[in-house]
């Protein structure tokens, strides 16, 4: 079944009658050649790279609980590629570039909004970082562009350009930036996953892992043992955990990352917006809706919830940046789990035991890499080979000194 607007007309006219469930609900096989554990959208995006890419078959996916129930579902939208260093930018622009294509590909409406990205400047040192950043993103094949103060009223007057402490003196902006819609990236991988033959088994959490003479051999699961020649993790908050069960410790701590929702406002936010003065970010959903978020939760935790001290910063930099946010009202608020590691960039690499491979780390990172990291670690799975744009997101780079600190906040996970 394929989607398009000549469809839906079809179906309005004829009481919709003809739509079926996105994808199959699969019993688990004995054994598998690849299996996914983790069902987000790295795991489904990995999956359906790994069959329409790469060519490979007998793939399954584990969700421990529905699709799409963890990070996937539970962050603030935003796509981006406006790094700075060598080993992330050119992997953030690839996804970029994948991002572009994505409804196209897999003939699913996940809502991509190319509406562009502002980084807010407020001091002449952050403007000279800015624009070392922009001409990074340049030299990567991104796009860039460094504003006046006078260019960001233009785009958005509502801000608070004469702030005391915090007075607002142009911005870097991506224009390729913006949004697409979480949920309805996992469908759109689940479905096309699906349609290549990958069994998605939902309800089905990992308890162990079976290795043989150091060969992952399968897992043990709630729904009994699956077979799998080559098994890869992809649970994001959940990877300590996940992987302690193979007798592994990661070098990343499970924080948790607030986001909130007011209620549905009229058109005001142009794009993405963020205070460089404090960790506050905006955007405005099709609904209405102004989607926003800062800091981590201080605290290691794999709760779902947060607390109310993030709460309050993050309101106070809102606040700072645009005052008119305190008269909007909160709808909603809830917590994803981020994997945050020790330099702040993400992991894609095999891990010492052999068939077994981890994707893990990406702190605040996750979805803007989505695609990308499907694709990277679908290519390590399936050719042993890493991806030339995530070549250097080695498990042992925290050993070998090859750190990738895109903030130089150092080995501090809760700073980054």
């Amino acid at each position: 079944m394929r989607f398009s607007g000549f469809r839906v007309l079809r179906e309005a006219l004829t009481g919709h009658g003809g739509w079926r469930p996105l994808w199959r609900n699969c019993e688990p096989q004995p054994s598998y050649d690849f299996v996914i554990v983790g069902g987000g959208g790295h795991g489904l995006a990995t999956a359906y790279h790994l069959a329409a890419v790469f060519g490979q078959s007998r793939i399954a996916v584990l969700e421990k609980g529905w699709l799409g129930s963890g990070n996937i579902g539970r962050n603030t939208t935003i796509i981006r590629s406006n790094y700075l260093l060598p080993g992330n930018e050119p992997f953030y622009e690839f996804s970029m570039k994948l991002w572009e294509n994505l409804e196209q590909e897999l003939n699913f409406n996940a809502m991509v909004s190319q509406r562009g990205i502002v980084n807010l400047i407020h001091t002449d040192g952050q403007r000279d970082a800015y624009r070392r950043r922009g001409n990074a993103m340049l030299h990567a094949g991104a796009d860039a562009q460094l504003l006046s103060r006078d260019q960001v009223r233009d785009l958005a007057p509502f801000l608070n350009f004469d702030n005391a402490r915090f007075p607002i003196k142009g911005g870097l902006m991506q224009r390729r930036a913006g949004t697409a819609r979480h949920d309805g990236v996992a469908w759109g991988y689940a479905r096309a996953a699906d349609l290549l033959g990958v069994d998605l088994i939902q309800n089905c959490e990992v308890t162990g892992f079976r290795i043989e003479n150091g060969k992952v051999a399968g897992v043990d699961t709630t729904r009994g043992h699956i077979g799998a020649k080559k098994v890869g993790v992809a649970v994001a908050g959940s990877s300590g955990r996940v992987m302690a069960m193979a007798g592994m410790r990661l070098p990343i701590e499970s924080h948790v990352l607030q986001a909130f929702v007011s209620e549905g406002l009229k058109p005001v936010i142009p794009g993405v917006i963020t205070f460089g003065a404090g960790h506050f970010y905006v955007s405005q959903s099709d609904k209405g809706g102004l989607i926003f978020g800062g800091d981590i939760d201080g605290y290691n935790s794999y709760a779902q919830r947060g607390n109310l001290p993030v709460i309050e910063d993050v309101a106070e930099g809102g606040m700072a940046l645009m005052p008119m946010i305190g008269r909007a009202r909160l709808l909603r608020a809830w917590g994803g789990i981020m994997d945050m590691s020790m330099d702040g960039s993400p992991i894609i690499d095999r891990t010492p035991i052999e068939g077994l491979y981890l994707n893990a780390g990406w702190c605040y990172g996750g979805f803007k890499a989505t695609p990308a990291s499907g694709y990277a670690f679908a290519q390590l799975m399936a050719t042993g080979n890493p991806h030339e744009a995530a070549a250097a997101y080695r498990l042992d780079r925290f050993t070998r000194g090859y750190v990738i600190d895109e903030k130089g906040a150092g080995a501090t996970p809760n700073l980054h």
